[in-house]
Protein backbone atom coordinates (compact mmCIF):
# COMPACT_ATOMS: atom_id res chain seq x y z
CA UNK A 1 0.00 0.00 0.00
CA UNK A 2 1.02 3.67 -0.55
CA UNK A 3 -0.07 5.80 1.62
CA UNK A 4 1.69 8.99 -0.14
CA UNK A 5 0.07 11.40 -2.26
CA UNK A 6 1.33 11.88 -6.29
CA UNK A 7 3.55 14.92 -7.05
CA UNK A 8 0.11 15.97 -8.91
CA UNK A 9 -2.29 15.47 -5.88
CA UNK A 10 0.34 17.20 -3.70
CA UNK A 11 0.32 19.99 -6.03
CA UNK A 12 -3.50 20.33 -5.88
CA UNK A 13 -3.23 20.35 -2.28
CA UNK A 14 -0.92 22.88 -1.51
CA UNK A 15 -2.84 25.40 -4.57
CA UNK A 16 -6.19 24.89 -3.45
CA UNK A 17 -5.58 25.19 0.66
CA UNK A 18 -3.84 28.46 -0.32
CA UNK A 19 -6.41 29.52 -2.52
CA UNK A 20 -9.27 28.65 -0.05
CA UNK A 21 -7.25 30.35 2.79
CA UNK A 22 -7.17 33.57 0.90
CA UNK A 23 -10.98 34.06 1.93
CA UNK A 24 -10.55 34.43 5.97
CA UNK A 25 -13.40 33.08 8.55
CA UNK A 26 -14.22 36.92 8.70
CA UNK A 27 -15.60 36.11 5.09
CA UNK A 28 -17.75 33.14 5.87
CA UNK A 29 -18.99 34.25 9.03
CA UNK A 30 -20.58 37.72 7.21
CA UNK A 31 -21.65 35.71 4.61
CA UNK A 32 -23.37 33.42 7.04
CA UNK A 33 -24.90 36.65 8.66
CA UNK A 34 -26.46 37.48 5.53
CA UNK A 35 -26.62 34.67 3.86
CA UNK A 36 -25.38 35.53 0.97
CA UNK A 37 -24.14 33.01 -1.65
CA UNK A 38 -20.21 33.32 -1.78
CA UNK A 39 -19.94 34.69 -5.38
CA UNK A 40 -16.72 35.64 -5.14
CA UNK A 41 -15.25 31.99 -3.55
CA UNK A 42 -17.03 29.82 -6.91
CA UNK A 43 -15.63 32.69 -9.02
CA UNK A 44 -11.83 32.46 -8.02
CA UNK A 45 -12.42 28.42 -7.92
CA UNK A 46 -13.68 28.82 -11.20
CA UNK A 47 -10.57 30.91 -12.37
CA UNK A 48 -8.02 28.48 -11.18
CA UNK A 49 -9.60 25.67 -13.49
CA UNK A 50 -10.98 23.97 -10.35
CA UNK A 51 -14.68 23.32 -11.12
CA UNK A 52 -13.82 20.98 -14.10
CA UNK A 53 -11.59 19.09 -12.15
CA UNK A 54 -13.61 15.78 -12.88
CA UNK A 55 -14.91 16.90 -16.48
CA UNK A 56 -13.03 14.11 -19.12
CA UNK A 57 -10.45 16.88 -20.66
CA UNK A 58 -12.21 16.18 -23.65
CA UNK A 59 -14.98 18.99 -22.86
CA UNK A 60 -12.65 21.00 -21.35
CA UNK A 61 -12.15 19.61 -17.56
CA UNK A 62 -9.20 18.28 -15.94
CA UNK A 63 -10.17 14.44 -15.91
CA UNK A 64 -8.71 13.82 -12.89
CA UNK A 65 -11.00 11.65 -10.38
CA UNK A 66 -12.87 10.91 -7.06
CA UNK A 67 -9.55 11.07 -4.93
CA UNK A 68 -8.21 14.20 -6.98
CA UNK A 69 -11.65 15.88 -6.16
CA UNK A 70 -11.77 14.51 -2.54
CA UNK A 71 -8.32 16.64 -1.71
CA UNK A 72 -10.21 19.31 -3.07
CA UNK A 73 -13.57 19.44 -1.11
CA UNK A 74 -11.12 18.77 1.98
CA UNK A 75 -8.58 21.30 1.69
CA UNK A 76 -11.40 23.65 1.22
CA UNK A 77 -13.69 22.48 4.33
CA UNK A 78 -10.20 22.06 6.37
CA UNK A 79 -9.51 26.13 5.58
CA UNK A 80 -12.66 27.42 7.55
CA UNK A 81 -15.08 27.54 4.92
CA UNK A 82 -17.37 24.77 5.83
CA UNK A 83 -20.02 23.66 4.07
CA UNK A 84 -20.91 27.23 3.14
CA UNK A 85 -17.50 27.08 1.14
CA UNK A 86 -17.50 22.94 0.21
CA UNK A 87 -21.42 22.71 -0.99
CA UNK A 88 -21.30 25.44 -4.29
CA UNK A 89 -17.99 23.37 -5.71
CA UNK A 90 -19.43 20.28 -4.43
CA UNK A 91 -22.25 20.80 -6.86
CA UNK A 92 -19.90 21.10 -9.93
CA UNK A 93 -18.45 17.71 -8.90
CA UNK A 94 -21.37 15.51 -7.76
CA UNK A 95 -24.40 15.79 -10.14
CA UNK A 96 -22.21 15.85 -13.53
CA UNK A 97 -21.38 12.29 -13.22
CA UNK A 98 -23.95 10.67 -14.42
CA UNK A 99 -23.99 13.06 -17.26
CA UNK A 100 -20.42 11.88 -17.88
CA UNK A 101 -20.94 8.23 -17.40
CA UNK A 102 -24.61 8.13 -19.32
CA UNK A 103 -25.12 11.36 -21.44
CA UNK A 104 -25.33 11.38 -25.18
CA UNK A 105 -22.17 12.30 -26.32
CA UNK A 106 -24.33 15.51 -27.90
CA UNK A 107 -25.64 16.09 -24.23
CA UNK A 108 -21.87 16.27 -22.89
CA UNK A 109 -20.76 18.20 -25.76
CA UNK A 110 -23.53 20.78 -25.07
CA UNK A 111 -23.59 21.08 -21.27
CA UNK A 112 -19.65 19.69 -19.95
CA UNK A 113 -17.80 22.78 -20.86
CA UNK A 114 -20.03 25.19 -19.80
CA UNK A 115 -19.92 23.33 -16.14
CA UNK A 116 -16.34 23.29 -16.41
CA UNK A 117 -16.10 26.88 -16.13
CA UNK A 118 -18.41 27.70 -13.95
CA UNK A 119 -20.93 28.99 -16.78
CA UNK A 120 -23.72 26.38 -15.42
CA UNK A 121 -25.06 26.46 -11.82
CA UNK A 122 -26.16 22.78 -11.11
CA UNK A 123 -28.92 21.41 -8.68
CA UNK A 124 -30.09 18.38 -8.29
CA UNK A 125 -33.85 17.15 -7.42
CA UNK A 126 -34.61 13.79 -6.29
CA UNK A 127 -35.78 13.94 -2.53
CA UNK A 128 -39.46 14.17 -2.69
CA UNK A 129 -41.37 15.03 0.48
CA UNK A 130 -43.52 12.16 0.18
CA UNK A 131 -40.97 9.87 -0.44
CA UNK A 132 -37.94 10.52 1.41
CA UNK A 133 -35.41 7.50 1.37
CA UNK A 134 -37.29 5.54 -0.61
CA UNK A 135 -36.73 7.15 -3.77
CA UNK A 136 -38.71 4.25 -5.64
CA UNK A 137 -42.05 6.30 -4.35
CA UNK A 138 -41.46 9.74 -5.95
CA UNK A 139 -44.24 10.85 -7.65
CA UNK A 140 -43.03 13.66 -9.80
CA UNK A 141 -44.17 12.70 -13.51
CA UNK A 142 -42.61 13.34 -16.43
CA UNK A 143 -45.41 12.83 -19.42
CA UNK A 144 -43.85 12.02 -23.36
CA UNK A 145 -45.58 15.16 -25.20
CA UNK A 146 -44.40 15.56 -28.96
CA UNK A 147 -40.50 15.67 -29.44
CA UNK A 148 -40.17 15.71 -25.49
CA UNK A 149 -41.40 15.72 -21.96
CA UNK A 150 -43.16 17.80 -19.35
CA UNK A 151 -42.88 17.13 -16.31
CA UNK A 152 -45.16 18.09 -12.82
CA UNK A 153 -44.78 17.62 -9.22
CA UNK A 154 -42.22 18.44 -6.16
CA UNK A 155 -38.41 18.23 -4.87
CA UNK A 156 -37.98 18.86 -1.53
CA UNK A 157 -33.86 19.77 -0.19
CA UNK A 158 -32.91 20.68 -3.43
CA UNK A 159 -29.75 23.04 -2.87
CA UNK A 160 -28.64 25.95 -5.36
CA UNK A 161 -32.27 26.45 -6.76
CA UNK A 162 -31.61 29.92 -5.84
CA UNK A 163 -28.41 30.21 -8.02
CA UNK A 164 -29.37 27.58 -10.46
CA UNK A 165 -29.48 27.32 -14.00
CA UNK A 166 -30.06 23.91 -14.56
CA UNK A 167 -30.77 20.74 -12.82
CA UNK A 168 -30.26 16.66 -12.54
CA UNK A 169 -33.96 15.86 -12.33
CA UNK A 170 -35.18 12.18 -12.19
CA UNK A 171 -38.91 11.77 -12.66
CA UNK A 172 -41.36 9.11 -13.17
CA UNK A 173 -42.24 8.09 -16.85
CA UNK A 174 -43.56 4.75 -15.77
CA UNK A 175 -45.93 3.75 -12.95
CA UNK A 176 -44.32 2.32 -9.84
CA UNK A 177 -44.04 -1.23 -10.46
CA UNK A 178 -44.16 -3.43 -6.96
CA UNK A 179 -42.09 -5.92 -8.79
CA UNK A 180 -39.76 -3.90 -10.19
CA UNK A 181 -39.75 -0.70 -7.57
CA UNK A 182 -37.14 1.11 -8.79
CA UNK A 183 -37.36 0.86 -12.97
CA UNK A 184 -39.49 3.46 -14.72
CA UNK A 185 -37.51 6.37 -13.87
CA UNK A 186 -35.77 8.62 -15.83
CA UNK A 187 -32.82 11.29 -15.24
CA UNK A 188 -33.26 14.17 -16.95
CA UNK A 189 -30.44 17.02 -17.42
CA UNK A 190 -33.37 20.24 -17.13
CA UNK A 191 -33.08 24.00 -17.98
CA UNK A 192 -34.10 25.74 -14.68
CA UNK A 193 -36.98 27.62 -15.94
CA UNK A 194 -38.66 29.67 -13.56
CA UNK A 195 -41.63 30.13 -15.20
CA UNK A 196 -42.24 26.50 -14.09
CA UNK A 197 -40.59 26.12 -11.20
CA UNK A 198 -41.76 27.82 -7.97
CA UNK A 199 -39.11 27.71 -5.25
CA UNK A 200 -39.16 28.03 -1.91
CA UNK A 201 -36.61 28.50 0.09
CA UNK A 202 -36.54 26.00 3.60
CA UNK A 203 -35.40 28.19 6.95
CA UNK A 204 -32.46 25.94 8.59
CA UNK A 205 -30.18 25.23 11.03
CA UNK A 206 -27.04 26.08 9.08
CA UNK A 207 -25.23 26.63 5.81
CA UNK A 208 -27.08 30.01 5.83
CA UNK A 209 -25.09 31.14 2.50
CA UNK A 210 -25.82 28.49 0.37
CA UNK A 211 -30.04 27.83 -0.16
CA UNK A 212 -32.12 24.83 0.35
CA UNK A 213 -35.61 24.58 -1.33
CA UNK A 214 -38.55 22.92 -1.63
CA UNK A 215 -40.12 23.07 -5.57
CA UNK A 216 -43.00 22.98 -7.15
CA UNK A 217 -42.31 21.79 -10.88
CA UNK A 218 -45.57 22.80 -12.91
CA UNK A 219 -45.64 22.17 -16.72
CA UNK A 220 -41.87 21.85 -16.78
CA UNK A 221 -40.78 21.23 -20.67
CA UNK A 222 -37.50 19.05 -21.47
CA UNK A 223 -36.58 18.00 -24.63
CA UNK A 224 -36.41 14.17 -25.44
CA UNK A 225 -32.54 14.97 -26.01
CA UNK A 226 -31.74 15.88 -22.74
CA UNK A 227 -32.41 12.24 -21.06
CA UNK A 228 -29.83 10.90 -19.64
CA UNK A 229 -28.67 7.69 -20.36
CA UNK A 230 -32.25 5.36 -21.05
CA UNK A 231 -35.28 5.90 -20.40
CA UNK A 232 -36.74 4.31 -17.41
CA UNK A 233 -33.36 3.52 -16.12
CA UNK A 234 -32.80 7.04 -14.34
CA UNK A 235 -32.47 5.34 -10.83
CA UNK A 236 -29.84 2.45 -11.97
CA UNK A 237 -27.55 5.46 -13.58
CA UNK A 238 -27.82 7.47 -10.58
CA UNK A 239 -26.84 5.19 -8.27
CA UNK A 240 -23.06 5.47 -10.22
CA UNK A 241 -22.94 9.02 -8.35
CA UNK A 242 -23.92 8.11 -5.00
CA UNK A 243 -20.67 6.31 -3.47
CA UNK A 244 -18.90 8.90 -5.13
CA UNK A 245 -21.56 11.23 -2.90
CA UNK A 246 -20.69 9.34 -0.07
CA UNK A 247 -16.93 9.35 -0.50
CA UNK A 248 -16.94 13.53 -1.01
CA UNK A 249 -19.37 14.09 1.73
CA UNK A 250 -17.15 12.21 4.05
CA UNK A 251 -13.63 13.99 3.03
CA UNK A 252 -15.88 17.20 4.00
CA UNK A 253 -16.77 16.46 7.06
CA UNK A 254 -13.35 15.12 7.83
CA UNK A 255 -12.47 18.85 6.85
CA UNK A 256 -14.52 20.64 8.92
CA UNK A 257 -13.50 18.85 11.85
CA UNK A 258 -10.06 19.62 11.17
CA UNK A 259 -11.19 23.20 10.74
CA UNK A 260 -12.44 23.16 14.38
CA UNK A 261 -9.22 21.25 16.06
CA UNK A 262 -6.84 23.43 14.58
CA UNK A 263 -8.78 26.74 15.82
CA UNK A 264 -9.07 24.55 19.29
CA UNK A 265 -5.94 24.03 19.57
CA UNK A 266 -4.75 27.43 19.27
CA UNK A 267 -7.38 28.49 21.84
CA UNK A 268 -6.26 25.89 24.32
CA UNK A 269 -2.44 26.89 23.81
CA UNK A 270 -3.12 30.94 24.27
CA UNK A 271 -5.89 30.47 26.70
CA UNK A 272 -4.39 31.39 30.44
CA UNK A 273 -6.78 29.91 33.53
CA UNK A 274 -4.95 29.74 37.00
CA UNK A 275 -1.71 30.30 35.64
CA UNK A 276 -1.66 27.59 32.79
CA UNK A 277 -2.84 27.55 29.74
CA UNK A 278 -5.93 25.15 29.32
CA UNK A 279 -4.22 23.05 27.35
CA UNK A 280 -2.53 21.58 29.44
CA UNK A 281 -4.72 20.14 31.54
CA UNK A 282 -5.77 16.65 30.52
CA UNK A 283 -9.98 17.31 30.03
CA UNK A 284 -9.11 19.61 27.69
CA UNK A 285 -6.29 17.87 26.01
CA UNK A 286 -7.68 14.31 25.76
CA UNK A 287 -10.57 15.00 23.64
CA UNK A 288 -8.62 16.94 20.92
CA UNK A 289 -6.44 13.97 20.84
CA UNK A 290 -8.86 11.86 20.33
CA UNK A 291 -10.76 13.89 17.63
CA UNK A 292 -7.65 14.01 15.74
CA UNK A 293 -7.24 10.28 15.86
CA UNK A 294 -11.06 9.70 14.96
CA UNK A 295 -10.49 12.23 12.08
CA UNK A 296 -7.21 10.49 10.56
CA UNK A 297 -8.88 6.99 10.89
CA UNK A 298 -11.92 8.59 9.19
CA UNK A 299 -9.56 9.73 6.21
CA UNK A 300 -7.76 6.70 5.53
CA UNK A 301 -11.43 4.84 4.74
CA UNK A 302 -12.43 7.57 2.49
CA UNK A 303 -9.28 7.57 0.55
CA UNK A 304 -9.70 4.11 0.14
CA UNK A 305 -12.96 4.50 -0.98
CA UNK A 306 -12.31 6.95 -3.54
CA UNK A 307 -9.13 4.58 -4.63
CA UNK A 308 -11.15 1.41 -5.15
CA UNK A 309 -13.73 3.83 -7.14
CA UNK A 310 -11.16 5.55 -8.87
CA UNK A 311 -9.48 1.50 -10.16
CA UNK A 312 -13.12 0.51 -11.09
CA UNK A 313 -13.72 -1.69 -8.02
CA UNK A 314 -16.76 -2.11 -5.78
CA UNK A 315 -16.57 0.18 -2.91
CA UNK A 316 -20.18 0.55 -1.90
CA UNK A 317 -19.10 -1.19 1.93
CA UNK A 318 -16.56 1.27 2.03
CA UNK A 319 -17.96 4.74 0.70
CA UNK A 320 -20.79 4.04 3.00
CA UNK A 321 -18.20 3.11 6.45
CA UNK A 322 -16.22 6.41 5.66
CA UNK A 323 -19.75 8.51 5.32
CA UNK A 324 -20.64 6.91 8.78
CA UNK A 325 -17.34 7.40 10.80
CA UNK A 326 -16.20 10.34 9.11
CA UNK A 327 -19.40 11.93 9.94
CA UNK A 328 -19.23 10.96 13.68
CA UNK A 329 -15.34 12.32 13.52
CA UNK A 330 -16.14 15.65 12.34
CA UNK A 331 -19.18 15.88 14.87
CA UNK A 332 -17.02 15.27 17.80
CA UNK A 333 -14.25 17.65 16.41
CA UNK A 334 -16.21 20.52 16.38
CA UNK A 335 -17.76 19.63 19.52
CA UNK A 336 -14.75 19.26 21.31
CA UNK A 337 -13.67 22.97 19.75
CA UNK A 338 -17.36 23.99 21.19
CA UNK A 339 -16.42 22.48 24.52
CA UNK A 340 -12.82 23.85 24.71
CA UNK A 341 -13.35 27.60 24.07
CA UNK A 342 -16.08 27.13 27.14
CA UNK A 343 -18.48 30.25 26.94
CA UNK A 344 -16.60 31.82 23.77
CA UNK A 345 -17.61 28.48 21.50
CA UNK A 346 -21.13 29.70 21.72
CA UNK A 347 -20.11 33.16 20.48
CA UNK A 348 -20.38 33.41 16.17
CA UNK A 349 -17.16 35.35 16.71
CA UNK A 350 -14.98 32.88 17.60
CA UNK A 351 -15.93 30.90 14.58
CA UNK A 352 -16.56 27.22 15.73
CA UNK A 353 -20.31 27.80 16.47
CA UNK A 354 -20.90 27.80 12.72
CA UNK A 355 -19.11 24.75 12.07
CA UNK A 356 -20.92 23.07 14.97
CA UNK A 357 -24.41 23.90 13.34
CA UNK A 358 -22.95 23.19 9.66
CA UNK A 359 -21.35 19.31 10.51
CA UNK A 360 -24.44 18.33 12.18
CA UNK A 361 -26.03 18.18 8.60
CA UNK A 362 -23.44 14.79 7.39
CA UNK A 363 -25.15 12.89 10.08
CA UNK A 364 -28.17 13.31 8.07
CA UNK A 365 -27.55 13.65 4.87
CA UNK A 366 -26.80 12.59 1.82
CA UNK A 367 -28.11 9.38 3.88
CA UNK A 368 -28.58 8.67 7.89
CA UNK A 369 -26.41 7.26 9.88
CA UNK A 370 -29.12 4.73 10.86
CA UNK A 371 -29.61 3.71 6.40
CA UNK A 372 -25.93 3.01 6.57
CA UNK A 373 -25.97 0.84 9.32
CA UNK A 374 -28.95 -0.95 7.30
CA UNK A 375 -26.70 -0.99 3.98
CA UNK A 376 -23.74 -2.85 5.88
CA UNK A 377 -26.64 -4.77 8.26
CA UNK A 378 -27.55 -6.30 5.29
CA UNK A 379 -24.70 -6.41 2.08
CA UNK A 380 -21.98 -6.73 4.43
CA UNK A 381 -23.07 -9.07 7.28
CA UNK A 382 -25.79 -10.66 4.83
CA UNK A 383 -28.32 -9.90 7.81
CA UNK A 384 -32.13 -9.88 6.98
CA UNK A 385 -33.57 -7.16 5.18
CA UNK A 386 -34.64 -4.70 7.97
CA UNK A 387 -37.22 -2.13 5.77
Amino acid sequence: MDFVLTEQQELIRKEVATLARSFAPDYWLEKDRKAEYPWEFVKAFAAGGWLGIIIPEEYGGSGLGVTEASILLHEICAAGAGTSGASPIHFYVFPPMPLIKHGSGALKRRYLPRIATGEIVMSFGVTEPNAGTDTSRIETRAERRGDGFVVHGRKVWNTNARQATHMLLLARTAPRDPARPFTGMTLFFAEFDRSKITVREIEKMGRAAVDSNELFIEGLEIPADNVVGEIGRGFYHLLDSLNPERILTAIEAVGIGRAALERAVQYAKERVVFGRPIGQNQAVAHPLALAWAKLETAELMTMKAAWLFDHGRPCGAEANSAKLVAAEAGFDACDAAVQTHGGYGYAKEFHVERLWREIRLYKIAPISQQMVLNYLSEHVLGLPRSY
